[in-house]
């Protein structure tokens, strides 16, 4: 359904630690960065798309996050939730929603909420049951 997302950041070199950490814990991979311009993006492991994007707005102005906005980003697994979420608060992110349970969603919803250091909120999620054996 997706093709990639874009989002702006004021500080690329801040960002790109953010979200490299994140998404190392996530399974994903860098598939470029040009600080130059400044952008990088991250692809599902086994290649191809959606692609994830951080860089500066195309506009030249100030990046800005919305308000009622949020990206949700899969995780493999419910500890990589609990990764993903203790990486983002370790370089720079705000705690919007520790990792646990949210069967107000569905049974097996595994999540996590965060804010990056521009304020973009983002949650990562696993959706597969646990094996209770």
């Amino acid at each position: 359904m997706l093709s990639h997302v874009y989002v702006g950041t004021n500080d690329f070199e801040s960002a790109f630690g953010f979200y490299s950490a994140v998404m190392e814990t996530l399974g994903t991979r860098l598939r470029f960065s040009d600080p130059t311009k400044p952008w990088a993006a991250w692809m599902p492991a086994d290649g191809g798309r959606p692609l994830f994007i951080i860089g500066k707005p195309y506009d030249g102005q100030p990046a800005g996050c919305g308000n009622g906005q949020m990206i949700a980003l899969m995780a493999p697994s419910r500890e990589a939730v609990d990764r993903a979420h203790a990486a983002a608060l370790a370089h720079g992110g705000r705690c919007k929603g520790p990792p646990g349970p949210r069967p107000h969603y569905h049974d097996n919803y595994y999540g996590a909420y965060f804010r990056d250091p521009d304020g973009n909120k983002l949650g990562v999620v696993c959706h597969d049951a646990v094996d209770h054996d």
